[in-house]
């Protein structure tokens, strides 16, 4: 077993760093996500009338 360093740099502690290669396309599951719906103001005021506890 190794002993432990007797001094920790900060150069140990964030490890390697990244190679840097070519770019690769997203994997499938990051590919499947979808962008997030912006409300319409009829829909905002909907949502809110049912929220009490919410402001704005």
């Amino acid at each position: 077993m190794k002993p432990p360093p007797s001094k920790t740099r900060l150069s140990d502690l964030k490890g390697g760093s990244a190679p840097t290669g070519k770019y690769e396309p997203p994997t499938p599951r990051v590919s499947r996500r979808k962008p997030g719906k912006v409300l319409t103001a009829a829909e905002k005021a909907a949502f809110l009338a049912g929220r009490p506890d919410l402001k704005s």
